[in-house]
Parts: structure tokens; sequence; C-alpha cells
């Protein structure tokens, strides 16, 4: 998985970076708020973001408000990494769009639970957003019958879309999931079978 750190403490960042890729994650790294942001509008941009709150420019806040204007069916997860530290911080961080806040100086576990985490709800994202595609594709391909269908009242045939007659059973096969198979009623089986 990809992540990506917006830090403007050359120190601080190379020790995130440094954690981040002993536990398995692949790490690009921004040293300020406006660079963290072009990488969030390339192709293949990670999901997972560690954002600093002060930084030159724009701050981890402005970034992190910033990447949830942009509509995604598969949004980032954002974990604020800052020494802003009171509730208030807390608050203002969660409400511009952070999923998780961690204060500094981190914890080696408590940062790789939070990370973990965020994976976590990325994957059941992800999963959400394959299922609702599928269900869509399949609403896509399903035919329905609407509207007022001319029936014919001696023969029962139908008057298609294309101004012509046709047998009931096409129509209804061609506009639905519908499948027939025959038999016979008993008024018929009287009328056409009476010595059965």
């Amino acid at each position: 998985m990809k992540i990506l750190i917006a830090e403007d403490n050359a120190t601080s960042r190379i020790i995130l970076e440094s954690v981040l890729k002993k536990w398995g994650y692949t790490v690009i790294s921004t040293g300020a708020g406006d660079e963290a942001l072009a990488v969030m509008k390339t192709t293949d941009s990670p999901h997972l973001l560690i954002l600093d709150w002060m930084m030159p420019g724009m701050n981890g806040i402005e970034v992190c408000r910033k990447v949830r204007e942009e509509s995604s069916e598969n949004p980032a997860y954002i974990i604020m990494l800052t020494s802003m530290n009171s509730k208030q911080d807390i608050v203002n961080g969660l409400q511009a769009g952070a999923d998780d806040y961690l204060t500094k100086p981190f914890d080696n576990g408590e940062l790789q639970a939070r990370v973990r985490v965020g994976e976590r709800v990325l994957q059941l994202q992800s999963t959400l957003v394959d299922k609702v595609n599928d269900l869509q594709a399949a609403l896509d391909e399903i035919k329905t019958l609407r509207g007022i269908v001319t029936i014919c009242m001696h023969c029962h045939k139908i008057l298609n879309d294309n101004e012509s007659w046709e047998r009931m059973e096409k129509y209804v096969e061609g506009h639905s999931e519908a499948q027939f198979s025959h038999g016979i009623c008993p008024d018929c089986l009287e009328k056409h079978y009476p010595e059965e």
C-alpha cells in the first residue's frame, strides 16, 4: 500500500518514512501542503495520507479540505499527525475532513495501529465500490417493461417499439428477464381438446 506523507520538518519526515517503510509500505514524501495536493491530483495517487498541520504555504487542514472537495467514489483516508494537541485542534482537524488524529511525538505502536485501521477502512471501501459497480452494471443490463403496452384484443399480439405486431412472449422476453414455458389452461383444454 502507498502512503503519502506531508511533513515540513526533515527529521520528522525521515523518521516517519523509515518507520512506514519498515512496516512494508511504499512512501511518497513531501515537505509542503501544495506538494501533497499536487501528488493527490496524479493518477494512481495514494489513498492513505499522513499530514502535518503546520507547513509553509498550504497547511495540513487546508490540504485535508481540498482533498475532501474532490469527488471520488473511493476517497482517501487522512490521518493528521501534528503537535497541535488541544481538544479544539482535534475537533477542527476532524471537521476539516481528517479520519483520524494523532499528536506528536507519536508512539510507533499507536501509529501502526491507526495506519492499519485506515488500511482496513480503505479495503472495505474498495470492496463496497466494486459491489456498487457490479450492481450498477447488472441494473444497466436489466430490461423492464414500462408505460402502456398496446395489445390486440383478439390475437393478443403486442405493438412493439418499431410499430409492428409481435407475439406477447417474444415481446416480454425481449423487454425483461422473463422466460416462458408453455402449458394449457383448463378453458383451452376443454375448448381445443374436449376428448381429454
